[in-house]
């Protein structure tokens, strides 16, 4: 259970975004309280490809080593394949990276965490918010909880932020408004097999289906299959091995193969699909980052990436706001407003992807669209300096 009443922000969600904000925060002084629901180091839906912006900023945070060292294949090529043409780009030294990284999640969030605990942040698992404090001028000062053995507590604050994913119960809470609207998702199969080679994201691309191949810890690669959202419905969860397989086929034939002859490291999870969104970011005395403010759709493998991306800006807006170089209120609306500028060319390249209604050409058009944003993504984050390690 939290120890301390009284903090300058709680955030409500442990994993990348939200252990990441308190993990910069928690270095420049601010006293943070950063709680979930989950146990520590348990694993979640994730696609785990970093992108470069993401890498850059491990970098930049002081971890990129420690996921190096706990076993992560630096990843130098990207392999994309369109059925009658195939391209390898090998990754180029820009920005201080110089390969990329996909860590399993067990592996990422629990070394967020560790950093975030070791600057100062009080980081408390397993416990639930259940509710929201209110002054009376209906700015939100705190959460209520709830832990084991149906314990409760309060935490007051003046920011409570809400990192706890697409069911938000924070955004819930203060009825965020949603801003933007994807049309379209995909469902998605994945599951991780070893036997597989590791030094390449690989993405493969026919019409109706797409399919990637991303070299994660301990030898396994994590291999997914993404087809119109509606045949999740029709294929029911207990057909999960049945519908990668089928995805894996039709995305990827030449590749089925050798999916077939890998060795099955856990079960087959789906994903159903949702559209992407964005929220309203910010309101008296909260506020979102990660996919409680801001989701795409995971064919874009960029969950991650954004989530770190958002960490950083929203941790400035509120280390700039603190400290009294302009109204918190101010830093909070230019985090939103960079945010969704940014997002912009991102979000809609992936919309479309997830719409499936591509051939070959258009889905390489759209992926050129995707790079575009993800160029401009670390454009601005290399202008930035970061917190100190």
């Amino acid at each position: 259970m939290p120890s301390n009443g009284r903090y300058d922000a709680v955030i409500v969600g442990a994993r990348c975004a939200g252990a990441a904000t308190a993990l910069l925060l928690a270095r420049a002084g601010v006293r943070v309280l950063l709680v979930d629901r989950a146990d520590r180091g348990t694993d979640t839906l994730s696609t785990h490809a970093l992108m470069r912006g993401g890498v850059l900023q491990l970098d930049k945070w002081g971890l990129l080593d420690d996921v190096a060292a706990a076993g992560t294949p630096p990843i130098t090529r990207t392999c994309f394949d369109y059925g009658d043409r195939a391209a390898t780009v090998a990754i180029q030294p820009a920005a201080g990276v110089t390969a990329l990284y996909a860590p399993r999640r067990t592996v990422l969030d629990a070394l967020l965490v560790e950093h975030a605990a070791a600057a100062g942040a009080e980081v408390v698992h397993g416990v639930a918010v259940t509710g929201l404090l209110w002054d009376r001028h209906g700015r939100v000062g705190g959460v209520t909880g709830r832990g084991r053995a149906q314990s409760t507590f309060r935490a007051h604050a003046p920011l409570v932020i809400g990192a706890d994913g697409i069911r938000s119960t924070i955004a819930a809470a203060v009825d965020a408004p949603t801003t933007k609207l994807g049309r379209h998702a995909a469902a998605i199969w994945y599951t991780y097999v070893t036997g597989l080679p590791n030094d390449a994201y690989q993405w493969f691309y026919r019409p109706g289906a797409t399919a990637g191949f991303i070299p994660t810890n301990d030898g396994t690669a994590c291999v997914f299959a993404g087809m119109p959202a509606d045949l999740f419905r029709v294929s029911g969860p207990r057909s999960h091995r049945r519908a990668l397989a089928d995805g894996v086929a039709r995305a990827a034939p030449q590749a089925a193969a050798a999916l077939e002859s890998a060795v099955m490291d856990g079960p087959v999870r789906g994903w159903p699909g949702v559209p992407g969104y964005a929220r309203k970011a910010y309101g008296p005395g909260w506020a979102l980052v990660g996919d409680a403010g801001y989701f795409k759709d995971p064919l874009g493998t960029h969950g991650i990436t954004q989530a770190f991306r958002d960490a950083e800006l929203l941790a400035e807006a509120i280390i700039s706001g603190l400290g009294g170089s302009e109204p918190i209120e101010d830093a909070l609306a230019r985090y939103e407003r960079v945010r969704d500028e940014i997002s912009a060319d991102i979000f809609d390249a992936t919309d479309a992807l997830a719409s499936f209604s591509w051939d070959g050409v258009e889905v390489e058009q759209l992926l050129r669209r995707h790079a575009a944003g993800m160029k401009a993504e670390v454009d601005l984050l290399s202008r930035s300096m970061g917190p100190a390690r």
